[in-house]
């Protein structure tokens, strides 16, 4: 199935660059297109929309307010002439973030990260729990031609990458081929959170919570809009001294 994509921007050209640029993927539809955020609602309330390419400079509403103001909004590829607007964007788990005038080749590798993410959200949702011995101290992780004993108190965090993950420990990381939200339910009942899409952290590793971002030993996490709210309840609040 063809992921079902609307392109948002003021710019007749840029829109026109955009949808030209999709005719030419077979994966992709392009179902509607509009210059402005309030249009874009619009078209979200009428029919299934998998993948949003944003302007951020538009009238009425730039396409980060939209961001902020949308629970659980598509895939969003940001596409911009401000490379400014970049750190905040992938704050909001925006997938990419195209710099216009956008060549064919970076439209490219953005869509197919998006395939791809679209792919392993599928392939998570149908697949069974995990099992687990819920009580071990240690798992095992196959890292290309050998198994990797991993104990659960040494992990800082563990990272998503497209059809792979990175598991950042106290001794070293370790790349393994995992799906996150397998990773997810293999560490339910332990002392870890999700934070970001990308992203799940281990609570008695986290140092501070700084704006958007945890702080563990010599990495910042980025927290998401969609998970800070449940981080500060789980993580500070019980533990917060008042005055």
């Amino acid at each position: 199935m063809p992921l079902n994509c609307v392109t948002i921007d003021d710019e007749p050209l840029a829109r026109e660059c955009i949808a030209n640029y999709v005719r030419e993927i077979d994966f992709l539809e392009l179902v509607g297109t509009g210059s402005n955020p309030v249009e874009l609602r619009q078209l979200l309330d009428e029919q299934a929309v998998d993948l949003i390419f944003l302007d951020i400079q538009m009238p009425i509403m730039t396409g980060i307010d939209f961001l902020k103001m949308t629970q659980n909004p598509p895939m969003v590829i940001i596409t911009t002439a401000f490379p400014s607007y970049a750190l905040e964007g992938f704050q909001l788990d925006v997938m990419d973030y195209l710099l216009k005038p956008i060549t064919f080749n970076r439209f490219f590798k953005a869509i197919t990260k998006a395939k791809a993410y679209s792919q392993l959200q599928a392939a998570s949702s149908g697949a069974e729990t995990p099992k687990i011995d819920k009580t071990a101290s240690y798992f095992f992780i196959k890292c290309e031609n050998k198994y990797e004993k991993i104990y659960f108190n040494d992990i800082l965090y563990v990272q998503a990458m497209q059809n792979y993950v990175i598991i950042h420990t106290t001794k070293g990381k370790y790349i393994t081929l995992l799906y996150l939200k397998n990773v997810e339910q293999y560490l339910e009942g332990q002392a870890f959170i999700r934070v970001h899409k990308s992203y799940i952290v281990a609570i008695p590793h986290i140092e501070a919570i700084e704006n958007n971002e945890l702080l563990i030993q010599m990495h910042r996490i980025p927290i998401s809009r969609n998970y800070r709210e449940r981080v500060l309840k789980q993580v500070v609040d019980d533990k917060l001294w008042k005055k």
